[in-house]
């Protein structure tokens, strides 16, 4: 498995991967090729989007923006946040915590106090994949806890 910077050209294997994870009801966002390019890849508050693959077979993508005033999740300015999505056929393979230690890298050098992470609260596999990361719950926002990890 190797971990590298998502490039525009990964849109389409990433929106197939994310359109497995809508099949098997986890995940409920858009999917598409121009989301994936827009959102994920080329976003202008990206830290960092790295993937893990597999010769051709896309296994992850996790995504690390910097928090701007009044977003959706509610983090502080100076803070992080993440996102995680691996293929349903990479489950239990290193994908996640492998994708971190690139992500935590890039949040250091970017300065960041903390990532946050929001997570609907039935989510468990997520909160479990994040509190073995080292995130803390740090409050709640209707139907979903927030988690952060220090830097």
């Amino acid at each position: 498995m190797d971990i590298r910077e998502a490039v525009p050209s990964d849109a389409e294997a990433v929106s197939a991967m994310l359109y497995a994870l809508v099949a098997v009801g986890k995940r409920t966002r858009p999917s598409d090729v121009e989301f994936v390019r827009e959102v994920y890849i080329s976003s202008p508050l990206g830290i960092c989007t790295s993937v893990a693959v597999e010769g051709d077979d896309m296994l992850g993508i996790q995504i690390l923006n910097h928090a701007y005033e009044g977003n959706p999740y509610g983090a502080p300015l100076g803070s992080g946040t993440i996102g995680t999505h691996a293929a349903p056929w990479a489950a239990r393979r290193g994908v996640g915590r492998a994708l971190f230690q690139a992500t935590l890298a890039a949040a250091r050098v970017a300065k960041l106090k903390t990532i946050e992470a929001f997570i609907h609260k039935d989510n468990a596999e997520g909160h479990g994949y994040y509190a073995a990361m080292g995130f803390e719950p740090l409050r709640e926002d209707g139907d979903a806890l927030v988690r952060a990890f220090t830097l």
